[in-house]
């Protein structure tokens, strides 16, 4: 079997969900693509599904690495490539889920990334540059690029940043792998989770208010206890930022719950900016339309 399904959207649309309902009916395993939820204890912050929610559904690269550690998506990438091969060996359909575009992409469409080594003087004097400077910086060496970063999270803008500068390029577009890649001539079904823009605000407030009631904040304490500091656990982005600026006292409990859902916000519609380029997705609003999408498209398989 050389099969793929490939399932996208934006955060809190549902996939982790879909992923397993999906891989109980077509005997699947899960393999995340999800840029925080690779990192151990980015639990409650980063979404990351539950043992529970898992539902017996073997999932491959969740909390593989310690959020101490530099993780790249080269390392993701050659990962992802021994996840699949060991799927397909089973005779298993594989199923990647996630939102993280780069991380997409960089398994199903062999994204090559230049090998540009850190530059810690680069950096040092990049990281005296707020984060609206570094962006406006980065708008002007690589427009494409600008349009996808998460604007607020500075780590990603200064190794954006970082790339341009040391190759004196925008960073190359994508090419395909050679084919010894284990997913090379599969058959790959891209399902993609439709929502409205009200429905999707509503779904991000819900989950947030339900990240704070689980233990969200106790949790970056947790990070802080590991030896992480503040700069690093902000690092990660998104909820982590606001919540690290919370618990340091610069914002207010209120501040920090609505700074966190309008950065999520922005992020999703940076994800659909990726996604509705993309013409191989097909667009789904219930789990049966994607449960006939495979089963039309696999039929000779399953």
């Amino acid at each position: 079997m050389k099969k793929l399904v490939v399932i996208v959207g934006p955060t809190a649309s549902g996939k982790s969900k879909l992923a397993v309902k999906l891989a109980k009916k077509f005997k699947g395993e899960i393999i995340s693509a999800d840029s925080r939820q690779v990192y151990k204890g980015l639990d409650i912050g980063s979404g990351k599904i539950t043992k529970r929610e898992m539902g017996g559904i073997p999932h491959h690269l969740l909390s593989i690495v310690s959020p101490r550690r530099r993780f790249t998506i080269a390392q993701y990438q050659r990962l992802n490539t021994k996840a699949i091969a060991s799927v397909l060996k089973q005779n298993k359909l594989p199923f990647l889920v996630g939102g993280s575009p780069l991380y997409i992409y960089a398994v199903v469409d062999g994204m090559v990334f230049p090998q540009v080594k850190p530059n810690e003087k680069l950096r040092s004097n990049l990281n005296q540059l707020s984060t609206a400077e570094l962006f406006q910086k980065l708008k002007k060496l690589d427009l494409r690029r600008a349009e996808t970063i998460e604007q607020k999270n500075k780590r990603r803008l200064i190794r954006a940043l970082e790339i341009v500068l040391m190759t004196g390029r925008p960073v190359p577009p994508l090419k395909k792998y050679i084919n010894t890649a284990p997913w090379y001539g599969n058959d790959i079904l891209f399902i993609g989770i439709k929502k409205s823009p009200q429905e999707l605000k509503r779904r991000i407030r819900k989950r947030f208010l339900s990240m704070l009631r689980r233990g969200f904040l106790n949790e970056i304490k947790d990070l802080r206890k590991q030896g992480l500091s503040w700069r690093k656990i902000e690092s990660f982005g998104l909820e982590y930022r606001e919540g690290s600026q919370y618990l340091q006292g610069t914002i207010t409990k209120e501040e920090m719950a609505e700074k966190a859902v309008k950065a999520t916000e922005d992020f999703a519609r940076r994800q659909m900016t990726w996604f509705k380029k993309d013409r191989r997705i097909r667009w789904i609003k219930t789990h049966q339309q994607a449960q006939k999408l495979i089963s039309c498209s696999f039929e000779k398989i399953l």
